[in-house]
């Protein structure tokens, strides 16, 4: 009897030990990155890269509209780090306190592309030719709340065509669906990031803006304020700012 009971102490301290062993994998952190639609193909392509190289870091995404975006963010919605499409955007957070300012950093540029459907015929090749007698959809960007609408919006006003555009103005939530809309052929042609027109089969671009008709478009990302993983959100913006993530962004028509 003595010699079983030994035998399951002996049996219960090698269990033991089994389960104590450095063999264990450890207890990931999961990350919340905020990002604009228009990262959406590079941060899917990124993110396996990323944690090859942190394997205890997991990356999740929630895509939107940068306004949209940061205003979840101000309302308390969870995010350890905010990567946006316009600095004003950022501004916002930064003014409320709620980014660590020190992070803050310009990762990424992009241009403005005007875009149409690769089979259906388009009666203008630049800016300047957009009117309602040529174009009877102009799929943007929201200019309230879309920084690539935000963008849009101050070329068609220096291009004095603004006020003359607004019966074909087809407006959407983030770049991507601005995007969809000339894929499916519901706009006659769309202003959105370059970025975005390279990754489509379906559109062309037809001409791209001059950067002196619109405020730079420039991509910064900062740590979230209230994050409990500031340290593992540094440690991404580092990897966007690496040779290794600006090869990525590169790839994916950023400058």
């Amino acid at each position: 009897m003595k010699k079983i009971i030994y035998f399951l102490v002996m049996i219960f301290f090698v269990l033991l030990l089994i389960g104590c062993t450095p063999e264990d994998k450890e207890e990931k952190t999961t990350l919340m990155i905020s990002a604009a639609a228009s990262l959406t193909d590079v941060l899917n392509e990124l993110k396996p890269v990323f944690e090859d190289e942190h394997p205890s870091i997991e990356l999740t995404f929630n895509f939107g509209g940068s306004g949209k975006l940061a205003q979840m963010i101000i309302q308390g919605a969870p995010s350890d780090v905010f990567l946006s499409a316009s600095e004003s955007d950022m501004d916002k957070l930064q003014v409320e306190d709620m980014i660590l300012k020190e992070t803050r950093v310009n990762f990424a540029e992009n241009e403005l592309a005007l875009i149409a459907n690769k089979n259906q015929p388009v009666k203008v090749s630049s800016f300047d030719e957009i009117s309602s007698a040529t174009v009877e959809h102009l799929a943007i960007g929201e200019p309230e709340s879309v920084p690539v609408g935000r963008y849009t919006k101050q070329v068609l006003e220096h291009l004095e065509l603004w006020d003359s555009l607004q019966g074909s103005l087809v407006l959407s939530s983030d770049v991507r669906q601005v995007l969809t809309h000339v894929e499916l052929g519901n706009a006659d042609v769309g202003i959105v990031y370059a970025s975005d027109a390279l990754r489509s089969g379906k559109v062309t671009i037809v001409a791209t803006a001059d950067s002196d008709w619109h405020d730079p478009i420039m991509y910064p990302g900062a740590v979230v304020s209230d994050t409990s993983h500031s340290k593992e959100a540094k440690l991404f913006l580092a990897f966007l700012t690496s040779e290794k993530g600006q090869e990525l962004l590169h790839k994916h028509g950023f400058k």
